[in-house]
């Protein structure tokens, strides 16, 4: 297992990436933030969209969405204003500092949570996921796209090596399927909808979940 993750190391990494961001991971990416801004699009026009970041997610979204974005970052969220200013984004109404695990929104206020490559760059993942669920309406979803780390092979053995440097690159290359597994086993309001992995190269993973109407 590598360092744990905190606060203050995520805003100092990604203060960091903010000016080369784009350029990284755009292209590698895009696959996930289409899919998944399209399996929100499709519960409702009001979104919430998790750990924007620079918005590269943004042009995808239907000018009739009622989007608003949060971010830990500030710096990464001066490059999304600019982004919905230079693109003139009609999607955006909203863009906002704030901690994924005290997601300043009343319960159920969203027809979906988006929060592409999320879960590997926050301290708390499950907290974060009771986040997300909480402030989605019953019939609802939140859609993640993640990757999940390999049990075994070289590829875990890569993503071992890179766990030991977590604080300097701001998120965790080990993250197991059971860190979502499990969680939704313990949240009879959570219900599984969908899991495939993605392009490029089965790197990603789609994960769309359910909050079950009647649940709080």
């Amino acid at each position: 297992m590598g360092a744990e993750l905190d606060k203050a190391s995520i805003e100092k990494a990604y203060a960091r990436w903010a000016p080369v961001y784009d350029f990284v991971f755009d292209s590698v990416m895009s696959t996930g933030r289409k899919e998944a801004v399209a399996a929100a699009e499709r519960c409702g026009p009001r979104i919430l969209d998790v750990g924007a970041g620079t918005g590269l997610e943004f042009p995808y979204f239907s000018p009739a969405t009622e989007l608003t974005a949060v971010d830990l970052s500030e710096a990464m969220l001066r490059k999304a204003k600019e982004r919905v200013e230079r693109e003139r984004i009609a999607a955006v109404r909203g863009i906002l500092v704030m901690d994924a695990t005290r997601l300043a929104f009343e319960d159920g206020v969203f027809d979906a949570v988006v929060a592409p490559y999320v879960l590997t760059v926050v301290p708390e993942p499950e907290r974060t996921l009771d986040e997300l669920m909480r402030v989605v309406r019953p019939g609802g979803e939140v859609v993640l796209v993640n990757h999940i780390g390999a049990e075994t092979g070289p590829l875990a053995a890569v993503e071992g090596w890179l766990a030991k440097r977590t604080k300097d690159l701001g998120w965790r290359p080990e993250f197991p399927w059971s860190r979502v597994g499990d969680w939704l086993d313990a949240r009879p309001s959570a219900r599984l909808l969908e899991r495939r992995t993605l392009a490029p190269l089965g790197l990603f993973t789609l994960i769309r979940i359910a909050k079950r109407i009647g649940a709080d």
